[in-house]
């Protein structure tokens, strides 16, 4: 029983040290009856033990709990990597054959909400070795932000590791969808509508064809003419025939071009009559030739829409999927309020370090893997999720940590700074790692008695650490608190684990070192003195600063460095 509770404790602290100082009962109990089978019938003597030891655990502070950690982590075996999950097959689907489509509207650059969407798309493309097109939703005059042409073709390309095969703005299509319109008012498919909305609503609700409707082909299609000249915007509309008893008024001769004066960002005055959403969708995904998609559920009805298109066509209607929504409790992934903030003076720009946008995750050193991975683990439901920030990047955090903790050096760096004297402290050549397991050496110091130490760890040793105990510096030497001042003790690590307090890291004070900014989150600025080595570190990299996180170097200054910061 003394090692099933070592074995907690362990687990109980490695649990913590990864999820930002709180250990989950729930996943120390999981580790516990893999490593200890047959234990499952004994529960209730184990979870006892269980609770004990986590509530210890997250009642000691994060250095105790990485100090503690460092001590026991060789003992731990890894489990084997869980199978990873796949998403249900695509119905109909050939390798090589599969074409699908992403279609974000132009309201600003992509968020996290869209790389979920996105990340699916792409992991069908990869499996069945398909075509990835970006569609460009901007047939809406009124809602387009022009710098996004750009910034979403970026962003795309970024999460799907430059996967997008073709880009197509659906604003330069104008001419396809106006001769596909002709065409089905031509055949008697659709009809051009001079009612008014009001009128119009009254008739379809009673299940009665507005006057319109049967008309012969040719007067429609003299009125479609007419629409580009001589009717004003709301005297007429484009409308496809469908079921007018349909047992839903919003499937009964939905709405597909309208006039609309308003100057378009990209087009300008160019085009007054523009396609509905249903309308572009239907004949782009038949002239894209795509044959699955993925898209919110909220889309349902509209598939049903564009099926009577296709039906009228005598085209192959794609596969769809359907998604849930994932609603964010405190996070607005609004681009139209958010980019009216950032015109407000509020955020900085699209990659403030607040915002859930691509834009401002990449600078803070997140990876498109992240997410891709995110997606993969959420799934492919049609059930809503709804989430806090703090749930969401605590999985999409993991999954970053496992993108980068091989290639993220590992550098010092001291918040506060307090310059301190160990008296008796010989002078020592050190050489500490760059990765403790995969780059060896690298970092050169020289001390002597003269540290800087963070005035949190002054701290906790007074209050933590009664007289005489023994603290180590990282990897140099362990010393002895000694009232407000400390002595030298010994070099070897094995006399820290004898009789050890805490351990925590340092810097000599000395020529060299550089002044470090750590941009937070919350935009709060962090600062304090990094080794020298940091001076060769370029710009963009991802590093480790040990015991504080993961950052990324944002700019350079002098010996002044500006880094953002990721996650722990």
């Amino acid at each position: 029983m003394e090692d099933l509770r070592e074995k907690a404790r362990a687990y109980a602290l490695q649990n913590a040290v990864k999820f930002s100082g709180k250990a989950s009962p729930g996943a120390v109990t999981g580790k516990i009856l893999a490593a200890f089978p047959g234990t499952k019938e004994r529960m209730k003597e184990i979870a006892p033990i269980i609770q004990q030891e986590v509530k210890e655990v997250n009642a000691l502070s994060c250095n105790e709990q990485q100090a503690a950690f460092d001590l026991i982590k060789g003992t731990l075996e890894e489990k084997p990597k869980e199978k990873k999950k796949s998403l249900p097959a695509l119905e109909g689907a050939k390798k090589g054959a599969v074409v699908m489509r992403f279609e974000p509207s132009p309201s600003g650059p992509l968020h996290v909400g869209h790389a979920y969407v996105l990340s699916l798309i792409h992991l069908y493309c990869r499996e069945y070795g398909g075509k990835l097109i970006l569609r460009i939703a901007d047939t809406n005059p009124e809602n387009i932000y022009l710098p996004a042409y750009g910034m979403i073709p970026e962003d795309a390309n970024w999460l799907t590791e430059n996967s997008v095969a073709e880009v197509v703005v659906q604003s330069e299509r104008m001419d396809t969808y106006y001769s596909y319109a002709e065409g089905i008012i031509a055949k008697g498919h659709a009809y051009v509508c001079t009612c008014s909305q009001e009128q119009f609503r009254e008739l379809i609700t009673k299940s009665e064809a507005c006057p319109c409707r049967n008309l012969p082909a040719n007067e429609h299609v003299k009125r479609w003419k007419r629409m580009f000249t001589e009717y004003k915007q709301g005297e007429a509309v484009v409308r496809v025939k469908t079921d007018t008893s349909h047992r839903n008024p919003a499937m009964r001769d939905w709405p597909a071009l309208r006039i609309n004066e308003s100057a378009h960002p990209k087009q300008h005055k160019k085009y007054r009559v523009w396609p509905l959403m249903n309308f572009a969708v239907a004949i782009d995904d038949h002239d894209l030739g795509i044959t699955h998609t993925v898209r919110a559920k909220d889309h349902i009805d509209n598939e049903k829409r564009q099926r009577y298109l296709f039906d009228y066509m005598g085209w192959t209607v794609p596969k769809h999927l359907y998604l849930g929504r994932i609603n964010f409790t405190d996070m607005k992934v609004s681009s139209t309020e958010t980019r009216q903030a950032i015109d407000a003076g509020r955020y900085s720009g699209w990659d403030d370090i607040r915002l859930p946008f691509l834009h401002a995750l990449k600078r803070r050193g997140y990876q498109s893997k992240a997410f891709v991975k995110y997606a993969e683990d959420v799934g492919l439901t049609q059930n809503d999720k709804t989430v806090s920030s703090k749930e969401f990047f605590k999985v999409v955090n993991h999954f970053n940590k496992e993108e980068i903790e091989e290639s993220a050096d590992r550098y010092f760096f001291i918040e506060n700074p307090v310059e301190v004297h160990i008296e008796g402290a010989p002078k020592q050549e050190l050489e500490l790692d760059l990765h403790p397991d995969l780059r060896k050496g690298g970092r050169k110091f020289a001390t002597s008695g003269r540290f800087l130490l963070s005035s949190a760890d002054i701290a906790f040793i007074s209050v933590k650490v009664q007289d005489g105990g023994l603290v180590r510096l990282m990897d140099c030497l362990n010393l002895r608190k000694k009232g407000n001042a400390f002595t030298f003790d010994s070099v070897p690590y094995e006399k820290y684990k004898e009789e050890g307090k805490a351990i925590i890291h340092w810097l000599p004070k000395s020529e060299g070192l550089v002044t470090v900014e750590v941009m937070m989150p919350d935009t709060s600025i962090v600062t304090g003195k990094g080794e020298a080595g940091l001076k060769n570190v370029a710009v963009g990299a991802v590093i480790q600063l040990e015991r504080f996180g993961f950052v990324r170097l944002d700019a350079k200054e002098g010996d002044k460095l500006t880094f953002w910061f990721a996650h722990k």
